[in-house]
């Protein structure tokens, strides 16, 4: 049997694969897999029925990159999710203790022939049977003519030629991408704002397309103005390739400049550069990633194509407010407290008067009001900042039903509704417009913890670990299964790359505290205090706690936070009820979650309402018949 047998698809039970689509589907209803773990499903299925070492794996796989066991390992798992298979009595792929897996399903060619002995004859070298499956993911290609002609149809200015700098064999085994921060080469340092926006653009464009892993931008801007080789980040990344470039802006005309690296050999394989009017930058974006989607040889789906081609045209002052919205959202917590928020929200609605079909920034709105669960904050925002959350995401919606963040946003109202159903339904949705998006993945993974599902949640922690490495997606879910030590030590190691991250400061607070180790507790309290702007209330907490203990300033913050709250400042009950719980007021904690009932507080930076279950702060609680009453009016699963 030749090599197009496994192009053009194989029966695995009675899943239908398609290696060149990088899709599995059975009755009607598909799912897409990251072309290596598909490449690991190939691998498999050509020596199907016999025992395929690790190591073999790996080599076949991954020939050119270092990867752990661990990463075979969340692939085989991945398969296993999809054909809803079971590691302890498995029926398509069976582990072999200290050696590797089988693929025990049975397997036919796509004209239906069995394949015994494997799907295909093993009649070339090793090198040869390596180099066919990397083939597999390479899908429809789009020659340098045609794009040519595409760039031109959409009234691109390319600055020079099309520039392949490096030999296209190289190109094929770019599979994975990180961009780094464009460089802003305006006069003017205060447009730092619009290159860091660009290039959050570039990443979000680029992740929509499924064939294709994209590092998010919380992991790629630690690479802000780093003297690191290009082969080291991308190492620490484990991606193959490298986009740097940079961004100029002359009054209403902006240059974007962009290369492509291929890192394990440190090499330019193509560039370019562009210039457009500033109401088609974001445009622009979408272009960009489709020449380096082009050049790499990687498929774009034609869901994804039509995506990237349909930004429209928007005006200089209406993506001046909006980007610079997102540059105060993104300070919030990093030495700056709520005032950040209010002028992201300012921003953003300047952006709706001057332009109300424009739905990112309806999405930035309902971000600086607190709705989102994926970028949470300390803060969270009054009932009458949620209602105004709620009119903007239910705006950008009708606006814009394709975007992930939309279905995200979508997701945080079903849980205020105690709609735990559909607000999972709203989360997967989110995954499949972008399965890059790193937020999305930890938004589902967590929530499903939450209802109790850690086995599945944990698989999506796992990917949005892979997708943004630099920070810590696991530590909070070791905080829930009370392996307080594991949380602690993946808590320091995240806040030793991001010092200034308020959020995870007040994670490592909450986690020293329940471990009895208060010392340390006090002191990330006091870090996050003055990360969000209050410094003036470290010090008496500090004294509250050397001349009275633990519990003393426990109390002092609570009252703390109470005022605050009076004062319209903040809304977290489920944060007073862990701290009333913590030192032992049941009866003030139980009025704070039923204060939080009242106002449909299902999120927050405490977990609110959707972790009554399994926050270990409510452990002294739940012996109590109120606790229990009160998850039944939630409507949590058993």
């Amino acid at each position: 049997m030749s090599t197009k047998h496994i192009i053009d698809g194989f029966q695995v039970g009675s899943w239908l694969v398609k290696p060149g689509l990088n899709t599995v589907s059975q009755a009607g209803w598909t799912a897409h897999l990251e072309p290596k773990i598909m490449q690991v499903l190939v691998c498999l299925a050509e020596q199907a029925g016999e025992a395929v070492s690790k190591e073999q794996l790996l080599r076949t796989v991954w020939p050119d990159t270092f990867v752990s066991d661990d990463v075979l390992v969340r692939s085989v798992s991945e398969l296993r999710r999809v054909f809803e298979d079971d590691a302890r009595d498995s029926r398509f792929i069976q582990t072999i203790p200290k050696r590797g897996y089988r693929l025990v399903a049975p397997v036919e060619v796509a004209n239906g022939a069995k394949a015994a002995g494997g799907l295909l004859h093993r009649t070339k070298p090793a090198r040869g049977a390596i180099a066919s499956r990397r083939a597999l993911g390479t899908g429809l290609w789009v020659g340098a003519g045609a794009a040519v002609l595409l760039l031109a149809v959409l009234g691109l200015k390319p600055m020079g030629i099309w520039h392949t700098l490096a030999p296209r064999e190289n190109v094929r085994r770019i599979q994975s991408i990180a961009v780094l921060p464009l460089k802003n080469l305006s006069d003017d340092p205060a447009q730092n704002y619009f290159a860091n926006g660009m290039t959050e653009e570039l990443i979000t464009d680029l992740s929509q397309i499924s064939a294709l892993k994209v590092i998010s931008r919380r992991s790629s801007e630690v690479y802000q103005d780093s003297h690191e080789p290009l082969r080291q980040i991308a190492s620490e990344l484990n991606v193959d390739g490298i986009i740097e470039g940079s961004v100029q802006r002359s009054g209403n005309r902006v240059r974007i400049t962009a290369q492509l690296i291929y890192a394990p050999q440190d090499k330019n394989i193509w560039a370019q550069s562009y210039e457009r009017d500033l109401r088609d930058v974001l445009a622009l974006q979408g272009t960009l990633a489709n020449a380096i989607a082009d050049e790499i040889r990687v498929q774009v789906a034609p869901a994804e194509q039509a995506r990237l081609n349909a930004t429209r045209a928007v005006s200089v002052t209406t993506l001046d407010n909006y980007l610079e919205g997102n540059y105060h959202l993104h300070r919030m917590g990093r030495g700056f407290g709520d005032e950040e928020t209010r002028m992201a929200g300012e921003y953003f609605r300047r952006a709706i008067d001057e332009d109300p079909g424009f739905a990112p920034a309806y999405i930035g709105l309902a971000y600086a009001h607190g709705l989102n669960r994926a970028a949470p904050t300390l803060l969270r925002p009054s009932p009458q900042d949620h209602d105004i959350g709620k009119t903007a995401a239910d705006r950008a919606s009708e606006l814009d039903p394709g975007s992930p963040e939309v279905h995200e946003l979508l997701a945080d109202l079903d849980c205020d509704d105690w709609k735990w159903s559909e607000a999972e339904v709203e989360l997967r949705r989110a995954i499949s417009l972008n399965p890059n998006r790193a937020e999305s993945h930890d938004a589902l993974g967590y929530f499903l913890i939450a209802l109790g599902r850690p086995d599945q949640g944990v698989q999506e922690l796992q990917r949005a670990q892979e997708l943004d490495p630099n920070n810590d997606h696991l530590a909070n879910f070791y905080f829930y299964q009370g392996k307080y030590e594991d949380s602690i030590r993946l808590s320091l190691r995240d806040l030793e790359r991001q010092p200034d991250d308020g959020f995870g400061h007040y994670g490592l607070f909450q986690t020293y505290a329940l471990a009895g180790r208060y010392a340390e507790a006090m002191g990330e309290l006091e870090e996050t205090l003055k990360l969000y702007g209050f410094t003036a209330l470290v010090a008496p907490l500090d004294n509250t706690f050397r001349r009275r203990g633990f519990q003393a300033a426990m109390r002092l913050q609570a009252a703390v936070l109470e005022n605050l709250q009076k004062q319209g400042k903040i809304y977290m009950p489920g944060t007073l009820a862990e701290m009333d719980s913590l030192i032992g007021d049941r009866d003030r904690a139980f009025y704070w979650l039923e204060d939080a009932y009242r106002h449909k507080y299902s999120l927050g930076a405490d977990g609110g309402l959707l972790w009554l279950k399994g926050n270990p702060f409510y452990e002294p609680l739940r012996s109590d018949p109120r606790f229990a009453d009160l998850v039944r009016r939630v409507g949590l699963p058993d």
